[in-house]
């Protein structure tokens, strides 16, 4: 870890539900710690879940560009870990947790990844799907180097809104549009991690330290190279399983709260 605690910004943190299960949870890129109310909401008195808001994003204060943001991110959720606890992770979220569960083992009771969107998985897996997705996300990564916010936010939720569920831009509010615009520059400094795997979270030595149980879950109409991923890392951790919440695209603890919350009960009962 590179950052050091004494430098960690504040970050805003969101309690939900009152269940007797600590769980911390990570949300997505471009959302925010109230994207869980559903899910938190679905899953009733089972759990109490410690949301963060990501630097740029919610109530937290922006990032001021300096340093690794996978790095900062990772620093700033490891000190919601009190004690030994559940995380869940949506996407980048889930990314975070599956590097807690490597980093930090003892700290990790199980987790539940949502879509994590470690695309190194398929470069190595599903090479020519890799470059597929890669060419999609050409677009946004354009408009991201171009400096031009409004449109990369636009591009990056038109390509992961993949359902009917899922509210095209001219159709979100204003507040929400702002808001996305304002944490979608996070995206573009996290490529190396999630492309290339810069941080070095596949080599077989990370992957066997996260030896917890672990729920991978995407949805049936997400992106394919999801279903790669998840299968992917699925093989390399040492106690994983599967599920697929049926319907749901990339958003599924949003769009689909009580499947997604049904999956997760059975991984946490089994």
């Amino acid at each position: 870890m590179t950052v050091a605690k004494a430098v960690l910004p504040p970050v805003h943190v969101r309690t939900l539900g009152a269940g007797v299960r600590k769980v911390l949870a990570l949300h997505c890129t471009i959302a925010h710690s109230g994207a869980w109310s559903g899910l938190a909401s679905a899953l009733g008195e089972q759990a109490t879940l410690t949301a963060p808001d990501m630097l740029s994003h919610g109530r937290s204060p922006d990032w001021d560009g300096q340093g690794d943001f996978f790095d900062l991110t990772t620093a700033l959720s490891r000190e919601q870990l009190s004690e030994p606890m559940d995380v869940i992770g949506h996407s980048f979220g889930a990314m975070v947790a599956l590097r807690l569960a490597i980093e930090y083992p003892d700290l990790v009771r199980g987790a539940v990844l949502i879509e994590p969107v470690f695309f190194a998985v398929a470069h190595q897996d599903a090479p020519a799907l890799a470059a597929q997705h890669a060419a999609e996300s050409q677009p946004y990564k354009a408009a991201l180097a171009e400096g031009d916010a409004p449109r990369a936010a636009r591009l990056f939720n038109r390509m992961w809104g993949t359902t009917d569920r899922s509210p095209r831009w001219p159709d979100l509010p204003e507040r929400t549009r702002n808001a996305m615009i304002r944490g979608v520059g996070v995206v573009g400094a996290v490529e190396g991690p999630l492309f290339r795997d810069t941080t070095g979270l596949l080599a077989p030595t990370a992957m066997a330290r996260a030896d917890m149980p672990i729920l991978l879950l995407h949805g049936s109409a997400s992106h394919p190279i999801m279903a790669v991923v998840n299968a992917g890392l699925c093989d390399r951790l040492p106690n994983a399983r599967q599920g697929v919440v049926e319907g749901a695209g990339h958003m599924l603890p949003i769009s689909h709260p009580g499947e997604t919350a049904a999956q997760i009960d059975a991984f946490w009962r089994a």
